[in-house]
């Protein structure tokens, strides 16, 4: 197994000093890249919308291609955004609710 840095980075905000751990900043730059892209925040729309919706009512209702709104959504799942059930032969999405709120939390505090 290899091992990984403990790295930590440490922001600067007026007399105050953020420390920040290397992998949370990198989960937190994965989040905002998944938000950050105009097709993918259509689906979140959509979803926010539908409550939950299967790849191919996604793409329909988006007018692309299915394997472009596959990557899409696996993108948005990495980053915890979106979540995967089975209801028989179907895969729905629905929205990660509490994860949006966090997202949401963490902008407001960088625009402060």
């Amino acid at each position: 197994m290899a091992k990984t840095k403990k790295e930590r980075i440490v922001l600067q905000q007026g007399e105050e000093e953020i420390n920040i751990s290397y992998d949370n900043l990198r989960n937190a730059v994965l989040v905002l890249r998944a938000i950050n892209h105009d097709l993918r925040r259509s689906i979140i729309g959509l979803l926010e919308e539908e409550q939950r919706m299967t790849v191919t009512e996604i793409y329909i209702k988006l007018r692309i291609e299915q394997s472009v709104a596959s990557q899409h959504l696996a993108i948005l799942r990495k980053a915890g955004i979106v979540e995967p059930f089975r209801e028989g032969k179907y895969i729905f999405y629905s929205l990660e609710k509490e994860r949006l709120s966090q997202i949401a939390e963490l902008v407001t505090s960088l625009s402060d």
